[in-house]
């Protein structure tokens, strides 16, 4: 593939001039980094995975269609923290089993005024990146967009979502760079009640997929999994509702049914884990909502299940 021309886009304020350092080169960072090249914005990846990084340095990063075409755009790639300094804008991308990796990388190359913006899945991570950063210098958002990991580099779309923003003095000029890439960004007041909100989904999404190794979609198309995807939804709601958290939809199993329905043809992250044998994140999705539950007397026996069920998958985790 050659690489695409990102486009010849005049000098932009904040991120947009400066360029954003993305933390990850899986399914979401490439995606992330394939769409704001592509909008002409100047992206440096950070990563430890060998295959990835070859990939993503010989032919940038793949962004491919719904057809198979794919376009590649140019990235620049390092292991190394200090080859990123002094970066402004950063998206932290990692799986959650990776955040306080990525929280020591950071702390060697983000700007004492930069922010980083995590969109990732699970709880916990803020925390973790607050840590070791500082809270001023940590943003929370949650997105819904959807992304496969086709190859090393290489990524196709899965799903159109909306990216939601905590407010944040710093976010100003990192939304923009979004909304540049043709992500559709909103603000949120209460980001809080929509990290629950997601984790709610993919508490119900995400080891049924992993579990049953199908797509989103055919966890409707068969009645018993949808009955499961209901019931965990319900499960992982009550939990928050128990601990002060307004949900941001009245009836998490429409929720979650709307989103599996919209991602259909998307293999949840946890089920590309699976697949090929890493890490998955169910501690910080479904054993953080058994937890949580724990700490309120809400009790969770169908989301333990699956937190047993999926790290028994992997010899590593179980």
């Amino acid at each position: 593939m050659t690489p695409a021309n990102p486009g010849d886009a005049a000098p932009q304020p904040g991120c947009q001039r400066e360029g954003i350092l993305i933390l990850g080169s899986g399914a979401m960072a490439c995606l992330f980094a394939a769409r704001l090249a592509a909008a002409g914005i100047a992206v440096t990846m950070l990563g430890t995975w060998p295959d990835g990084l070859r990939s993503l340095r010989e032919g940038g990063v793949r962004l491919i269609d719904e057809e198979g075409n794919g376009h590649a755009y140019p990235v620049r790639v390092t292991q190394d923290p200090q080859e990123c300094r002094p970066a402004r804008c950063a998206l932290v991308l990692v799986k959650s089993w990776q955040t306080h990796r990525a929280a020591a990388q950071l702390f060697n190359c983000l700007s004492d005024d930069g922010v980083a913006l995590t969109l990732q899945n699970g709880m916990g991570n803020r925390e973790a990146l607050s840590e070791t950063l500082g809270a001023q210098r940590v943003a929370l958002g949650v997105t819904t967009v959807g992304a496969t990991l086709l190859g090393p580099g290489q990524v196709r779309l899965a799903g159109e979502g909306v990216i939601s923003l905590g407010i944040h003095k710093r976010l100003a000029g990192l939304a923009e760079a979004l909304r540049a890439a043709g992500f559709v960004v909103e603000s949120a007041p209460d980001p809080d009640a929509l990290l629950w909100g997601k984790l709610v989904i993919n508490a119900a999404i995400n080891p049924l997929t992993a579990l049953l190794k199908v797509t989103n979609g055919e966890l409707i198309a068969r009645p018993t999994a949808r009955s499961l995807l209901a019931s965990l939804s319900r499960e992982a709601a009550a939990v928050a509702v128990a601990n002060g958290i307004p949900l941001p939809y009245p009836d998490p199993v429409v929720a979650v049914e709307s989103i599996a329905r919209r991602t259909a043809a998307n293999r949840s992250s946890m089920l590309q884990d699976v697949s090929r044998g890493a890490p998955t994140e169910i501690d910080a999705i479904s054993g953080a909502i058994v937890q949580a539950g724990e700490q309120v007397g809400v009790p969770t026996p169908l989301t333990r299940a699956m937190w047993h069920l999926v790290k028994a998958l992997l010899p590593a985790e179980g």
